[in-house]
């Protein structure tokens, strides 16, 4: 898998052996705190992320709802949206870098941590 490297219409072999593909499935991964611990810090930065964002997203709509004594300018807008999902990326990426490498999306996890 690795490339030549072409110098002058030559190529020249590599200088490097590729490491052989890691399984799929490793049965040792499940014994490891390291795996559960992602798992754990995946699950509730996710769950975090959706539940602020979401509860924004319905708070802004029944706030800005006139048919039920909402106000039309109230509420935080979509500018505020904007930031409440920004702002939970940046929040939880930041705290869930040093465990599960920062990620949000837990398949990116599961694939770094058994790869």
């Amino acid at each position: 898998m690795g490339k030549d490297i072409e110098v002058g219409g030559e190529f020249r072999a590599k200088d490097y052996q590729d490491p052989p593909p890691a399984p799929l499935i490793d049965a040792e991964e499940l014994t490891q705190w390291s795996l559960y611990r992602a798992v754990i810090a995946e699950f509730i930065a996710t769950l975090l992320f959706l539940y602020i964002t979401v509860l924004t997203v319905i708070g802004y709509k029944s706030q800005t709802d006139v048919s039920k004594n909402g106000d039309g300018c109230g509420g935080v807008g979509i500018l505020g949206i904007a930031w409440a999902f920004g702002g939970m990326i940046f929040v939880l990426v930041y705290c869930t870098a040093g465990i599960s490498g920062g990620h949000i999306n837990p398949a990116v996890t599961f694939r770094f941590v058994s790869g």
